[in-house]
């Protein structure tokens, strides 16, 4: 189960984190790129171990618990990082404080619906709020420094990314607020009590 390729493909996006942690917290021109390609690699083998599960029908209950988990902690570390680093410009800690938030309340929500048996499938509006989510990190995890680094210095790459960061902080809300409301309709009221 561990062999089969999209297991491994998650299980690498895990192993990358310290190594992201790393490069972020070296804080160079040349450690800002890397750390922005081992945060694209990961993101491209996000979309590869469901392609690849899908294809192959190499499904597994780990591979189910560990997309998520590994995507969470992607992002998690990420931005707690940069936050701690003081590297999220324009008041990026706000929007990043609101995904980490979104991200704890949905996997809240997920474990206590499983119990009952009831699934909260990922909506296409999520699809587009992680998209601009990953986009905006690799921006920020890229920074000015290297757009100086590439000689193209006139692009303001952190506004760019705490521009998105702020976006994918809306798109937060609205999908949260869809899965919460999703979730209060399969909570059962508690039962009366019975005055004798």
């Amino acid at each position: 189960m561990l062999t089969d390729l999209p297991n491994v493909l998650t299980l690498s996006r895990i192993a990358a984190i310290p190594l992201l942690v790393g490069l972020v917290a070296a804080h160079g021109s040349a450690t800002d790129l890397f750390a922005c390609l081992v945060f694209i690699a990961a993101g491209v083998t996000d979309y590869l171990d469901g392609h690849i599960a899908r294809s192959r029908k190499q499904f597994s209950d780990l591979g189910r618990m560990l997309d998520p988990i590994a995507d969470k902690l992607l992002v998690g570390a990420s931005l707690m990082v940069m936050a701690g680093l003081g590297r999220l410009p324009f008041g990026g800690l706000y929007p990043a404080i609101v995904i980490l938030l979104r991200e704890i309340m949905v996997s809240g929500l997920r474990e206590h619906l499983a119990a009952s048996r009831v699934s909260l499938p990922v909506t296409r509006l999520a699809k587009w709020k992680t998209t601009v989510q990953m986009v905006a990190i690799g921006t920020l995890l890229a920074g000015d420094s290297t757009a100086r680094l590439l000689q193209i210095g006139w692009l303001p790459v952190g506004l760019i990314g705490a521009v998105l960061l702020w976006l994918a902080a809306l798109l937060t809300l609205v999908t949260g607020w869809d899965y919460l409301s999703t979730g209060f309709r399969h909570v059962r009221p508690p039962a009366s009590k019975v005055v004798p």
